[in-house]
């Protein structure tokens, strides 16, 4: 990625609070849920090692710990990452690059990951041909984005303290096209791009939230217009 933009997600994401990044939301069960999702799709089984790409403060790399997962993170940003290794110093985490990677983790992991990280960075094949470099042979990726087709995100950017169009408007690439050039500039395949989810966290850690988003989910299409957008590579 360009020393220009890795120096603004820097700044982004660290000159501001960042409530909803707090690994304490990991119990909750709308990441929980998430989790559950990527693990499902990737089959990945407890004791599976894998790298949470862009894991920020650990909010889902503690959530992937606690599935039973061995799990390492990565992030741009030293400060998030100082912050993740004095709360959790047994979760092993490294600064760095996505689209170059620390030497030490090449060819390490079964999988690598990623939560709302990929409309952040700038060359999404250089990305990808990065964290291939750290996969086991048959090693796939996943990598679970805002879906552009989703208004709410929309109002989300406009309305939430600290977010900006500029650090958000990479969700407008998340659409299977350019995931699918990426992936094939990078000597992966996309094999799966689907979509769910249909509320916001203050309503999904509720009962009745979960229920209006199983509801959500019977409605024709919603694997297209829903919230959340995973994409498996292989």
């Amino acid at each position: 990625m360009s020393d220009s933009h890795n120096a603004y997600q820097r700044r982004y994401y660290s000159e501001r609070p960042l409530p909803r990044l707090s690994r304490d939301l990991a119990e909750t069960p709308y990441v929980r849920r998430q989790v559950q999702e990527v693990a499902s799709r990737l089959d990945l089984a407890p004791g599976a090692s894998v790298l949470d790409v862009g894991c920020g403060l650990g909010k889902y790399t503690v959530a992937l710990a606690d599935f039973g997962i061995r799990v390492e993170g990565l992030d741009l940003t030293p400060g998030l990452i100082e912050d993740l290794q004095q709360r959790r110093p047994d979760i092993p985490s490294h600064v760095g690059d996505a689209a170059t990677p620390p030497p030490e983790l090449f060819g390490r992991f079964d999988a690598a990951v990623g939560f709302f990280f990929l409309h952040h960075v700038a060359d999404l094949p250089s990305v990808i041909a990065g964290l291939r470099s750290i996969l086991r042979p048959h090693g796939r990726m996943a990598f679970l984005e805002p879906n552009p087709y989703f208004p709410g995100y929309y109002v989300q950017i406009a309305f939430t303290r600290g977010m900006t169009w500029r650090g958000e408007r990479g969700i407008l690439h998340m659409r299977p096209s350019p995931i699918r050039r990426a992936a094939d500039s990078a000597g992966m395949t996309l094999i799966e791009h689907g979509a769910f989810g249909a509320v916001p966290p203050a309503l999904a850690n509720r009962q009745w939230g979960q229920t209006i988003e199983r509801r959500a989910e019977m409605l024709p299409m919603w694997d297209r217009v829903g919230a959340f957008r995973l994409s498996i590579l292989e």
